[in-house]
This record gives structure tokens, C-alpha cells and sequence, in this order.
């Protein structure tokens, strides 16, 4: 099939995806309900914990029932990791990646069925499934063929200039150990995936943390480890309460390292924790986005709206990267809301196991309690919604958590310009100049992603102010979102990221690794 699936081109699939996505929903439903163990030092292993997990679209069906970990669970896989770790980093990298290179290639043959429980557990429409579970096979073959083209970040450098002998010198990277990665749940498999697959390319071993909410991502990642033949302990998935058991992993001492997607709060929590203690652990932090767009008088205000509805509507807005703040010129705001008005209102909303409807339920009931809260406070402070504003409760929707896409004008005092929603809500202000939408843009502690319409003169303009670390000009396919391995890397500057690297970019393994600076004199 000539037809390559990312976040970019998911708009248009040939009709063989639908027809194989709906077959796959069919076999996954027949197995609702199963227990679902953990995965520690190679055994699946049961628990006497559990927790039920409910479809968000329909909260009256059960999806299964999940073991849940104890900190005691967290000890002896952070043990079983350390136990395996020098036979794992000794390896030839060539056995390392061949077998990483498997666990891809079962992902990529159960796509289908992994996007139907995705669709089922997150509430993501069909083809965000599809893509995250396709994203996530690419990570592993983008981080093998990364440590290959770097020639596994082992370097020779010159020779001393010492007369009468040969002083070499090299610089070698490697390892630093048990490697804790702990995840979030809008991108429950990709946002696991990727870290887990660079964190065991580059030799380090694994423990996973899934979000409580969406623990079915990562106990099937896990059946591809185990399946691929990952040897014992080098991967371990744990279920379970982000505060015991993600806290458990951070402050054990056989942690070497830690990647966390998730809030500001936490985030900076987990990164000066890591920096605490005898001596600093790397730590690598993804820590969400309140991102802007800019519109400005030149802008296609067809193309503007294309990307806008859906960057702040995608996936109910649950997305780091989703546009949550629009700055549009005065000259054509009238036409732009307009134009934005009328999209967000022919969205489709329902079940996202139908073809026909692009927008699910939000994922969780702290997401689906906050939204009701959220549109209260835009019905004030000098604020006015434009459309939507209202739960559902139609027959398709009354049994799941499901919420009307909303934009509201509002003056920059408004708190919520601030805060991170993870909802599909879009505050919008008209602006004098551009310069007036770039301040106001930047105004913000966080900077992950940022979007631009305007001329192609303005674009220079943009990238030169912007304090964002992933933006995208003109794109009609999201004004904010839409990263894929190998096509853009995904960064976060300012309170968004600590490390100011890229996922998927060439920067993003070697943090990984530490250096050591090797000296022979023969």
C-alpha cells in the first residue's frame, strides 16, 4: 500500500484502513473484560489489586480489569532491571537492535487491533488511533536506525601531538542503567513507546509507569516486548497510582534516569527530585503547552481555519501540543470567527468507533468535571462564548463523557489564558498589529508549540520570535499539532521541557548516554 499514515495524511485514508479497522474492532470487543497483569522480570504477573477500566464513551461497558502495582511491585522491577542490565548494555548493539527492530514490527502487525483498543480506552477517533499506534512502530525503527547512523555514538578523536609514543583518545558513550519511564494518558502507547524504545536502543534497561486511566496502552505494549523475545527484566510495565508507584520509581535508589510526560507541576517535581541526593540523575521532562496561534491580515483564511479547528479540537484537545490561545488581526477577525464557528459546529461528535464522527468523548472524569467549570468562568470576566459551551446528553452521548468543542473571545486578563485546559476549548483575541500577537503569544510560561498564518514574508518574522520550540507556518493540517518521527522533531522550550532536545530528532539519544573520555597512550 502506497499510502503512509501520520498525523499529517490521516485526513484522507484509502477505504482498505477502514474496512481492516472495523474487522479488528470486532475481535477486540470479543475479548472485553479479560484481567490484565503486570510485566516484571520477564513473567506476566498478577495482583491481588485491580482496577475495572470504562470505555469514556460509554461508561457502562466494562473494557477489562487491570492489576494495579504496590511500591513492593516497583522495587523488584526497578531490581529485575538492574539484574539485567549488564548482560542487556554488553550486548553487541546488533543483537540489541535486531530484537528492537522485532518489537516495531509486531506493532506495526497488530496496528489495527491496538488502535481499537486505544479507540475504546482513550476516546480517540479511529484514525488518531491508527496513528499513534503507527507512530509508535516508528519509533523503534527510527531510534535503531539512529544509533546505527551515529555508529553508536562511539567516536575516535586525534592523537596527542606528543613526540615519541602514540597517545589516543576517544570518546565512547554508554549507558547509565535502569531507566524509569513513566507516562501520561492522551498518547498512552506512543508517549511510552518512544521513550522506551530510545532508552533500551541506546542500552539502558526499562520500567514502565502507565497512567491509571489508560492502562490497556501499556500492558499491550508489553505483549509485543515479551513476544518479541525482550529478554527478561530489560522491560518491565507496572500499572497504577502515579503519586505510589511513579514516586516509588523515582526515589528508588537502582533508578539511573527518568523520562516523564505530563504537567508543569509534576514534572518539576520528578526533575528537582532527580537533581537531589548524593549526585544529579538525568531526567527528562515533556511538561505540556498552553500554545498559541497567530493570524495575521494576510493570512488564507481558509487554510488559518483548516489548521485551527483542528489543532484546538483534535482529540477533544487533549494534547500537549493542541492550540489553546488564537491572536487574530482586527482586519479579518469578523471572517476568520465566522469561518471558525461554522467548522467547529459541523463537527460530528459521537461514539469514535463510528467512521462518520471525528470528535469522542473526553478520556476521564476529572477532564469531563473541569470542562463544565472552564465554561462557567468563560461566561464571565469579560468573556463571551462564540460556540459550544455545553455538555451532551443526546441518546448516542448519554452514557459517556462527551462535550461540545467551544471558542470563546475573551480579554487577555482572563485567568484561563494561563492555564493548561486539556479540553477542547479555544480562547480567542483580536489584536491591533502583529507585533501586539507575538507579545502576546510569548506570554506564557510554557512553550511547546506555536502556529502562524500570514504571508510568506511574515513566516521569517515568526520563527524569529516565537519562543516555542515546535511551530508550523501556514499548515492547514494542524496549526499546532501534527509531529511524526523522522518529519519533525517534537520540543518543548521554557517551562515545557527541560532538556531544550528534540524527540525523534538526532539530539534525542545521547541523553541517554553519559560520556567517558577514553586515553591510551601505546
Amino acid at each position: 500500500m502506497s499510502f503512509k499514515l501520520t498525523y499529517s495524511t490521516m485526513f484522507n485514508p484509502p477505504e482498505d484502513l477502514h474496512l481492516r479497522f472495523e474487522a479488528a474492532v470486532a475481535r477486540v470487543s470479543a475479548k472485553l473484560g479479560a484481567a490484565h497483569p503486570l510485566h516484571i522480570a520477564g513473567e506476566d504477573r498478577q495482583s491481588p489489586h485491580r482496577a475495572v477500566k470504562h470505555n469514556p464513551a460509554n461508561r457502562n461497558q466494562v473494557l477489562g480489569e487491570f492489576a494495579t502495582a504496590t511500591p513492593a511491585d516497583a522495587d523488584a522491577a526497578v531490581r529485575a532491571a538492574h539484574e539485567a542490565f549488564t548482560d542487556w548494555s554488553k550486548r553487541p548493539a546488533t543483537q540489541r537492535l535486531e530484537v528492537l527492530r522485532r518489537v516495531g514490527k509486531l506493532i506495526e502487525e497488530r496496528v489495527f487491533d491496538i488502535a481499537a483498543a486505544l479507540t475504546l480506552e482513550v476516546g480517540k477517533n479511529r484514525m488518531e488511533a491508527l496513528a499513534e499506534a503507527q507512530e509508535t512502530a516508528v519509533f523503534f525503527y527510527h531510534y535503531c536506525d539512529d544509533f546505527e547512523r551515529n555508529h553508536g555514538f562511539d567516536q575516535s578523536l586525534p592523537n596527542d601531538p606528543i613526540a615519541g609514543c602514540v597517545s589516543r583518545n576517544r570518546s565512547v558513550m554508554k549507558p547509565y542503567g535502569v531507566w524509569a519511564v513513566i507516562t501520561p494518558f492522551n498518547f498512552p502507547l506512543a508517549l511510552a513507546g518512544g521513550p522506551v524504545a530510545a532508552a533500551l536502543v541506546t542500552g539502558n534497561t526499562v520500567v514502565l509507569k502507565g497512567a491509571a486511566a489508560t492502562p490497556w496502552a501499556g500492558r499491550l505494549l508489553a505483549d509485543c516486548m515479551r513476544d518479541a523475545g525482550v529478554p527478561a527484566g530489560v522491560f518491565n510495565y507496572l500499572g497504577g497510582s502515579s503519586d505510589e508507584v511513579g514516586g516509588a520509581l523515582v526515589e528508588h535508589p537502582l533508578t539511573a534516569g527518568v523520562t516523564f510526560t505530563g504537567s508543569h507541576e509534576v514534572g518539576m517535581h520528578i526533575a528537582r527530585r532527580m537533581a537531589a541526593g548524593g549526585y544529579p540523575r538525568p531526567c527528562i521532562t515533556e511538561m505540556g503547552g498552553k500554545n498559541p496561534c497567530i493570524v495575521t491580515a494576510e493570512a488564507d483564511l481558509d487554510c488559518a481555519a483548516a489548521g485551527i479547528v483542528r489543532s484546538a479540537f483534535g482529540m477533544c484537545g487533549q494534547k500537549c501540543s493542541a492550540l489553546s490561545r488564537l491572536y487574530v488581526h482586527d482586519a479579518v477577525a469578523e471572517e476568520l470567527l465566522g469561518k471558525l464557528v461554522e467548522r467547529t459546529e459541523s463537527l460530528s461528535i459521537g461514539n469514535p468507533l463510528e467512521r462518520q464522527n471525528w470528535l469522542g468523548p473526553v478520556a476521564t472524569e476529572s477532564g469531563y468535571e473541569a470542562y463544565a467549570r472552564y465554561v462557567s468562568q468563560l461566561r464571565g470576566h469579560g468573556s463571551r462564548v462564540l460556540v459550544g459551551g455545553d455538555v451532551l446528553r443526546s441518546e448516542e452521548c448519554a452514557h459517556g463523557l462527551f462535550v461540545q468543542p467551544t471558542i470563546a473571545e475573551a480579554a487577555t486578563g482572563h485567568p484561563l489564558w494561563q492555564e493548561e485546559l486539556f479540553l477542547p476549548i479555544l480562547m480567542v483575541h483580536r489584536v491591533s498589529s502583529n507585533d501586539q500577537a507575538m507579545h502576546l503569544a510569548n506570554h506564557s510560561a510554557l512553550g511547546l508549540t506555536a502556529g502562524f498564518y500570514g504571508s510568506r514574508e511574515q513566516v521569517a518574522w515568526f520563527h524569529e520570535h516565537i519562543q516555542a520550540g515546535t511551530t508550523y507556518a501556514n499548515r492547514p493540517q494542524g496549526a499546532t499539532t501534527g509531529a511524526w518521527p523522522g518529519y519533525q522533531p517534537f520540543v518543548g522550550w521554557k517551562g515545557s521541557g527541560n532538556t531544550g532536545k528534540a524527540i525523534a530528532s538526532e539530539h534525542y539519544l545521547p541523553l541517554y548516554l553519559r560520556e567517558q573520555s577514553q586515553t591510551v597512550v601505546e
